[in-house]
């Protein structure tokens, strides 16, 4: 039987009618319209699917929507504010890091959690914070250096 949730996502309460089991990415997509975590394997191996909870990435196509009840979830839909973008997004489109763009939320998902903590990574760190996630496109280089100028541009004071 479906039960009512409520939840923090965005930093706004909502509250779902769904079951406990249900992944989190498909009440996140089909519930609350927010597309921006992709679906890639369901097994938590390819980071397609990531979001913040209490600001630490974490997979959210297999984990149970019922364990995210008292923590915050943040998107990728989060990133954007008054329509100015996200320095993340800024430097993704200015090093031309997407190809085909399925990974790249998940990808500013983790890249955005390194940044809060580390705002001058080392091209090391910034490979390993991003080690969880499959690309196929081969745009690793440009997406380490979009990373990088992301946090250069938070340094600078550019809005977040």
């Amino acid at each position: 039987m479906a039960e009512a949730y409520e939840l923090t996502v965005n930093g706004e309460a909502v509250r779902v009618e769904t079951y406990g089991s249900k992944p989190l990415l498909d009440v996140l997509r089909n519930e609350l319209g927010l597309r921006g975590s992709r679906f890639g394997c369901g097994l938590e191996q390819c980071g397609a699917c990531m979001v913040l909870i209490d600001g630490e990435p974490a997979y959210s196509c297999a984990r149970p929507v019922e364990t995210v009840v008292g923590h915050t979830v943040e998107t990728i839909e989060s990133f954007s504010k008054g329509g100015e973008l996200h320095p993340l997004q800024q430097a993704m489109i200015e090093e031309q890091a997407g190809q085909c763009g399925y990974c790249l939320s998940g990808i500013m998902i983790s890249a955005a959690a390194l940044l809060a903590a580390n705002k001058a990574p080392s091209r090391q760190e910034v490979a390993e914070a991003l080690d969880r996630h499959l690309c196929r496109c081969g745009s690793h280089n440009r997406i380490i250096r979009a990373v990088q100028k992301a946090g250069r541009m938070m340094t600078e004071g550019v809005p977040a």
